[in-house]
């Protein structure tokens, strides 16, 4: 039992922080994901996911290869995003997305696979 409990402290304690967002720049919500902040914004079925580097300055997305996963209403959809510069990456989903919706980003950036997972608000 005691097991049991410390394994669930020990993976609150490393899932909390990564899961702790605020507003971005942008007007979205941000969060940390393997040393890049990362903010993401919605807006209609247009997502948008700006990439900053651990130094803080806007990380060149072009050539990236990315896709955001999007669960809402019940469905998950795959959307491969397309790069615009200098730092953004977007997509379009097929509906817009309802409060409560959970989208992850999962990129290769900088050597570093990068998995970033949002719920939008």
């Amino acid at each position: 039992m005691r097991i049991t409990t410390f394994a669930a402290l020990l993976t609150a304690s490393f899932i909390g922080p990564a899961l702790a967002q605020a507003t971005g720049p942008n007007g979205g919500q941000t969060t940390v994901a393997d040393g890049h902040p990362i903010e993401f914004v919605s807006k209609d079925k247009d997502i948008a996911f700006f990439v900053v580097g651990e130094d803080g300055k806007p990380v060149d997305t072009k050539g990236l290869s990315a896709r955001a996963f999007v669960q809402a209403g019940g469905k998950t959809e795959t959307i491969t995003l397309t790069s615009v510069a200098p730092n953004k990456l977007i997509g379009t989903t097929a509906l817009s997305l309802p409060t409560g919706s959970k989208v992850v980003l999962s990129s290769k950036i900088h050597g570093h696979n990068v998995q970033a997972r949002f719920e939008t608000k």
